[in-house]
């Protein structure tokens, strides 16, 4: 008896037209689709003109426990079972993750349909830095879970990316604005790839206020890094051991600063300020 395969399908973030080939020809030939809404998937299936010819099973945060042995079974009998959240990519904040773990145990093939992505689209078109970033899955709903992990951020240096609930949105970037400070960049992503698409950017301070009026669809979030700070102390004793040497202030100060995040000329004054 050989084996089948547990496939992992990226859906369309609000598109249809976004489904890969490849997820389409696995929608119409898998022997099982696990999917966390089956009304959407078969929507979905409407969509893009394809026959769902295996069966469709739910697969939910509630459910996957209980329905990760049979499917595994499935699989060792040779099947081969699509698993597929609402949009984007099944595992990422969606139900999947404890199916893998389980397939991989029991080394059963897995492979992916790669596609659509929440998580990569938000940062793609937020222009902050993409070439170092973590995300964070959802926001905590309790304001004090909230506050305590966005002061973790305080000195992340890597952009973050996390998902919010549009009712939420306003108290955490409120919450943003008191852990982070008012002028830490963000943008907000709304119904990404859909109709009424929006992509806001500004400061914390600034989308805080957008916010407060309420806000509707799919959230993104994406966080500026923290910005380095200066041990301008430490600064300050280089630039006077340059002196010493006979470098001028202003020559030691544009060799000290380097790639810190402080400029000239504020170097410049605080070494004027440290000699009274």
């Amino acid at each position: 008896m050989t084996a089948g395969r547990l496939l992992l399908g990226a859906t369309p973030l609000g598109q249809p037209s976004d489904a890969s080939p490849r997820l389409i020809a696995a929608l119409g030939s898998a022997d099982v689709v696990a999917a966390e809404d089956t009304r959407r998937v078969r929507t979905l299936a409407g969509a893009l003109d394809v026959r769902i010819a295996g069966k469709v099973v739910s697969l939910y945060d509630q459910n996957e426990d209980t329905r990760v042995p049979a499917l595994v079974d499935e699989i060792t009998a040779g099947a081969t079972v699509l698993v597929i959240s609402d949009a984007g990519m099944p595992v990422i904040s969606d139900p999947g993750y404890r199916l893998v773990a389980a397939c991989v145990e029991a080394r059963l093939d897995v492979t992916c349909l790669p596609g659509p992505s929440a998580v990569t689209t938000a940062l793609a078109v937020s222009g902050l830095p993409s070439d170092k970033f973590c995300f964070e899955g959802f926001a905590p709903r309790k304001q004090s879970a909230r506050r305590s992990w966005l002061a973790s951020l305080a000195q992340e240096r890597r952009t973050c990316v996390f998902f919010e609930s549009p009712r939420r949105l306003s108290a955490c970037l409120h919450d943003a604005v008191e852990q982070l400070g008012e002028t830490r960049r963000v943008v907000v992503c709304r119904e990404l790839t859909k109709v009424h698409e929006e992509v806001v950017r500004g400061t914390l301070a600034e989308l805080a206020a957008w916010a407060a009026d309420g806000v509707l669809g799919e959230i993104t979030v994406v966080l500026a890094g923290a910005q380095p700070r200066a041990d301008m102390p430490a600064l300050v004793a280089e630039v006077e051991s340059l002196t010493r040497q006979g470098i001028r202030v202003k020559d030691a100060c544009a060799q000290v600063i380097g790639e810190t995040p402080v400029s000239r000329r504020e170097l410049y004054d605080a070494v004027l300020r440290s000699r009274g």
